[in-house]
């Protein structure tokens, strides 16, 4: 234990550093202070996936030279001992040309058991290896001998240096230690720092949607993490073609998105992935239809106490919260609408970045983009 104290503070001490060169999210530049406001439903507080009570999340940026530009980001669904008091969840694969480690439990008995962690392709075990020495370091967790690490990943290689396999199991360690409640830094920051969208440079992204009273007052976030392509729309314009400083034609609709649900609505497994599924809708308005080419995942949980994975309700019998088919419609368009905004949010956020190769991937022209919705009274202040 001892020994994981001291990585995790030497890490985070070089990931303070790393956020210096370069790489730091500009607090005015989320896409709703702007006037981009998709959907009907009101954001949170923070209008991020920390908007869900208990939710933590932590980044590791890894930055090195010319060549390395990648990270870590760790979603921890409550700051407890997650093996022993497991969440209910749900997995929905759109196109599965991806690595998202653990869905074969998750579908078979519906729960995670860890922090859930995103970085590159070829980390993904790195950073399984981090995952699982951090569980089983925690204390009541002495005699566990089988530990369902979730990882996601999605393919920076374009920016980063990726066959180098920078991310080790100590930035893991480091996500996890950092993981807090608050805002959610977005852009080219942790698993985010090398991904590409729609040729322009992606990131991490978060949204919050809160339910009327009416509708049970449930919060839902989500966190995206984005490196697909395909013909940019931002609320229904198609803002790629007239931007018109690539052809569509040029940007290749392959790549992949991670995309993290929680909510504290009271759902049951299936209704979880139900809820995962409808994620895809929020990514399609943004203009992919997840291409041969293309890993897209989404994972959602609940993180109501009434519907805990503890031991004692593992063991026998037990009686739960399970909140209707019925009472679901208004999760689902809110886990639309986090999702078009939390990719929103990581292109006006990401900044550009200089490739290993030479190539320059732009950050998004913010002020044009918003010159062409204004021009189709599409925001906010021309509603």
């Amino acid at each position: 234990m001892h020994r994981i104290l001291a990585i995790i503070l030497g890490i985070l001490a070089m990931a303070l550093a790393d956020a210096g060169d370069g790489f730091a999210k500009d607090k005015n530049s989320r896409a709703r202070e702007l006037g981009v406001q998709p959907g009907v439903l009101a954001p949170g507080p923070l209008n991020a996936i920390t908007d869900v009570a208990g939710v933590l999340v932590g980044q590791v940026t890894v930055v090195a030279g010319d060549n390395i530009r990648t990270g870590v980001t760790a979603i921890l669904p409550h700051g407890g001992n997650l093996y022993q008091d497991k969440l209910p969840a749900g997995v929905a694969v759109g196109n599965g040309y991806g690595k998202l480690m653990g869905t074969t439990q998750i579908i078979e008995l519906g729960e995670i058991e860890t922090p859930i962690l995103l970085t590159n392709t070829l980390s993904v075990a790195d950073a399984a290896k981090g995952v699982i020495e951090w569980t089983l370091a925690q204390p009541g967790n002495q005699d566990v001998r089988s530990v369902n690490a979730v990882v996601g990943e999605t393919n920076d290689g374009r920016v980063n240096d990726i066959r180098a396999r920078a991310v080790t199991a100590n930035h893991t360690l480091a996500a996890i230690a950092a993981a807090k409640t608050g805002s959610v830094a977005e852009g080219a920051v942790g698993a985010g720092t090398g991904t590409v969208n729609f040729g322009y440079k992606g990131g991490i992204g978060t949204s919050s949607r809160m339910l009327g009273e009416d509708d049970g007052g449930y919060v839902l976030g989500v966190l995206v993490q984005t490196n697909y392509g395909g013909d940019l729309h931002i609320m229904g314009i198609p803002v790629g073609r007239a931007l018109a400083e690539q052809r569509v034609s040029e940007i290749s609709p392959d790549g992949s998105v991670m995309i993290v649900i929680a909510t504290d609505a009271p759902l049951s497994d299936r209704n979880l992935q139900r809820l995962a599924r409808r994620a895809f809708m929020g990514i399609a308005r943004t203009g992919s239809v997840m291409s041969n080419g293309s890993g897209d995942y989404a994972i959602a949980f609940s993180t109501a106490t009434s519907v805990r994975r503890t031991a004692k309700r593992r063991a026998g019998t037990a009686t739960i919260e399970d909140l209707a088919n019925s009472s679901m419609t208004p999760l689902f368009e809110a886990a639309v609408e986090a999702t078009e905004e939390a990719v929103y949010n990581a292109l006006f956020a990401a900044q550009t970045i200089d490739t290993r190769a030479g190539r320059k991937y732009p950050a998004l022209p913010v002020r044009k983009v918003l010159e062409i919705l204004k021009r189709h009274g599409v925001l906010a202040a021309d509603r």
